[in-house]
């Protein structure tokens, strides 16, 4: 099996990494900014087409009220600082999530990255930003609703491919889910589309999670036989 070329990083541990160098937790954030930036960067290299990264969750706001404007702070800073850079290296930005929550400002500049790039095709990179996988799937379940109560569509038309198409991601289901600093749990990330994705959990946190670790981790994904509720190739015959 090849490389995978849609893959999707619960980005976890910054706070932690922060707190065991006596550092303030926002320290751990602002490096994995930075993490971000490199890992984004080394996508093409190793095959990557398509990254999903989950930035803040819809569990994030119960984190302090100082925290949370840091983050957001950090928010402001990464569309400023990388818009010109992503757009000259052909990555196409896309958001995901509940905006309705973000200040205007940050909503304002969401959209203006999405336009900026959105005819870019080198890297598809997806930001799940105020972002609940079960929330997700709420949205989505009205979507559909509206339309069978407007009798745009019968309840009968309700297929997995019409309800895929009411979700925020418009891509392909991510091959692999990564998450680091040692959790074992997907914290309600992609449940609909990691339905059948590999899972690798690494003991680093984010900000030592290097390009190099990430291309292992690709190369390991080869070794894997994904059957997708069948049988391995060489067994045959029925489950």
């Amino acid at each position: 099996m090849a490389r995978p070329t849609n893959v999707a990083i619960i980005m976890d541990g910054n706070g932690r990494w922060a707190v065991r160098r006596g550092l303030p937790r926002v320290a751990g954030h602002k490096k994995g900014v930075q993490r971000v930036r490199e890992i984004v960067r080394a996508c093409p290299d190793l095959g990557v087409e398509t990254l999903t990264l989950y930035a803040f969750s819809t569990e994030n706001w119960k984190r302090p009220v100082i925290e949370v404007a840091a983050l957001m702070r950090l928010f402001r800073i990464y569309i400023r600082m990388e818009a010109a850079e992503l757009e000259r290296n052909g990555v196409c930005v896309r958001f995901i999530g509940e905006r309705s929550a973000l200040e205007p400002d940050i909503r304002a500049m969401m959209a203006g990255l999405e336009e900026r790039t959105k005819d870019n095709d080198l890297l598809t990179l997806q930001v799940a930003l105020n972002y609940g996988g079960r929330d997700e799937i709420v949205r989505a379940a009205r979507k559909i609703a509206a339309q069978v109560a407007a009798g745009e569509i019968a309840p009968g038309d309700v297929t997995e491919a019409r309800f895929a198409e009411a979700l925020d991601t418009r891509c392909p289901d991510p091959e692999l889910v990564i998450r680091t600093s040692g959790e074992h749990r997907t914290s309600n990330f992609l449940p609909w589309q990691a339905a059948y994705s590999e899972y690798a959990f690494v003991p680093e946190c984010w900000p030592d999670f290097t390009p190099d670790q990430f291309g292992a981790i690709l190369d390991e994904f080869g070794t894997r036989e994904r059957r997708f509720g069948g049988v391995e190739a060489s067994q045959g015959g029925p489950a």
